[in-house]
């Protein structure tokens, strides 16, 4: 049976500052069961590669060979009749050429497609899918991969819990001359954070998107002036992979400070976490997720909208939230309010 297989949420740099810290200072639980933790054991130095995060779509096509191929949104399996920005179309007008890109895949990873589905992840780009920045402008909606996800076939947790999926490099799937691309054969950053002072790398991944943001490098390699949205930070270290993302000032969901952030943000009072948090960026991306295709607004889903603002505070800066003493009862009320007067000036 096909099945949804999300693309998982990509942290900030705080996220795996505080991962790899507990990580790596666990010492045990104590006699109440509690985990103990001494900041004073040494931290890895990683080294991170990174892409170009371009401002499309998500989406992806999975492969096994009991069910075939189907593609899917961020959220959902999409198919043409109901689609997210004409990528199922695309995908299935293109079925035998990902079939070939699944199955080489397959024959060089030694996977049983009978047994597990591959997934191939990208950015779906182009005229009419987002505005205002440098890859705006490709006249034909073309796919930038950027991830490869094994997925075994279980029944129960436990079996996934032995079987777990896992990543496998994307570079197996290159230029096809058939609008797919990989994003690693664009401009590329390399970078080693020494997790004992994560601090230091701050302003080198600042200056970088910066950079980014200024002239998006994949829209310059097809002919085109404009800004770009950031850089994804991707590393695997002890079989874990690790992900973050920096965003510039324009494209950041949050009013964060520092660009690239080691720590959570300290604010004064609830007004100023509003400010930082509900911003035209997050309100953009609610936008674009309850109105898709640029369907007309309808303010029957204002509620909708609300949600979808308010849930994504809460996943994202659930650690911001902490640290200044603040809870989602404190501010959903106001992150509402504000959500609500930006829907009603952009509709009337």
């Amino acid at each position: 049976m096909k099945k949804m297989i999300k693309f998982p949420s990509i942290e900030q740099f705080r996220n795996v500052v505080t991962t790899i810290d507990s990580r790596y200072n666990f010492t045990g639980l104590d006699e109440n069961g509690e985990a103990v933790y001494d900041q004073s054991l040494p931290k890895p130095v990683i080294t991170f590669n990174g892409t170009v995060k371009l401002h499309g779509t998500n989406a992806g096509v999975s492969y096994n060979a009991k069910d075939g191929l189907w593609a899917q949104s961020r959220e959902n399996i999409i198919t043409p009749e109901k689609d997210n920005a004409g990528f199922a179309f695309f995908a299935h007008t293109h079925e035998n050429e990902f079939t070939k890109l699944h199955c080489h895949v397959a024959a060089t990873e030694l996977i049983d497609l009978q047994h597990n589905t591959i997934t191939i992840y990208g950015e779906w780009c182009g005229k009419g899918i987002q505005k205002g920045i440098g890859i705006s402008n490709l006249q034909d909606k073309s796919f930038f991969v950027f991830g490869v996800k094994i997925t075994p076939h279980t029944e129960t947790e436990d079996e996934q819990r032995k079987n777990p999926a896992y990543w496998v490099d994307s570079y197996y799937v290159k230029h096809t001359h058939h609008r797919i691309y990989n994003i690693e054969d664009f401009q590329t950053y390399s970078i080693d954070v020494d997790f004992n002072m994560p601090q230091l790398v701050q302003n080198q991944l600042s200056e970088l998107t910066l950079q980014v943001e200024t002239q998006c490098p994949v829209a310059k390699e097809f002919g085109f002036d404009g800004i770009g949205e950031g850089i994804v930070w991707t590393a695997e270290f002890n079989g874990v992979v690790h992900r973050f993302k920096v965003k510039g000032e324009k494209h950041s969901s949050s009013k964060v400070k520092t660009i690239a952030s080691a720590d959570v943000e300290k604010v004064d009072s609830i007004t100023e976490f509003i400010e930082y948090s509900v911003t035209e960026s997050r309100f953009n991306q609610a936008m674009e997720n309850i109105f898709p295709n640029n369907e007309p607004i309808d303010i029957k889903k204002l509620g909708d909208v609300i949600r979808w603002v308010v849930t994504d505070i809460i996943k994202e800066e659930t650690d911001t939230m902490a640290s200044n003493g603040l809870e989602p009862k404190d501010v959903n009320k106001y992150i509402s309010n504000s959500v609500r007067t930006k829907f009603f000036n952009l509709a009337y």
